[in-house]
């Protein structure tokens, strides 16, 4: 279950940054848990449900100086015991036509296995930089 894990957990991941970049709120709904949560990464504000992160990012996307934001896992540890997973990474926000960071740091974040899925249940991000 180890590499079937790390490897599912990392495409997902992926597919979660590439819908950052190209501002797609339908391809990161299903990487969602319904009741999802997210801490962001400086004032600590929750956003709770998969509903109101969309309305964030829709936010976002809309932004004129808008932030891409990438998240680069370092480390994905599943439980043997249940089907949920612990990744751990670094994360970047660069302004859009920017190469350097305007903010970064540490992430953590709980996926769940949900039929044949794995989706986000809670985030937390620590501004570092």
């Amino acid at each position: 279950m180890t590499q079937s894990t790390d490897l599912a957990i990392r495409l997902r991941r992926a597919t979660f940054n590439r819908a950052l970049a190209q501002c797609d709120l339908n391809a990161i709904g299903p990487l969602l848990a319904q009741d999802a949560i997210l801490v962001t990464g400086s004032d600590s504000a929750v956003i709770s449900g998969r509903k109101a992160q969309l309305l964030a990012w829709k936010r976002e996307f809309a932004a004129p100086d808008r932030t891409i934001y990438t998240r680069t896992p370092t480390s994905i540890l599943p439980s043997p015991v249940e089907p949920i997973a612990l990744e751990q990474g670094e994360w970047a926000g660069v302004s859009a036509g920017m190469a350097s960071p305007v903010a970064s740091g540490a992430y953590s974040a709980k996926w769940r296995k949900i039929g044949a899925d794995w989706v986000i249940e809670a985030e937390i991000f620590v501004t570092l930089g």
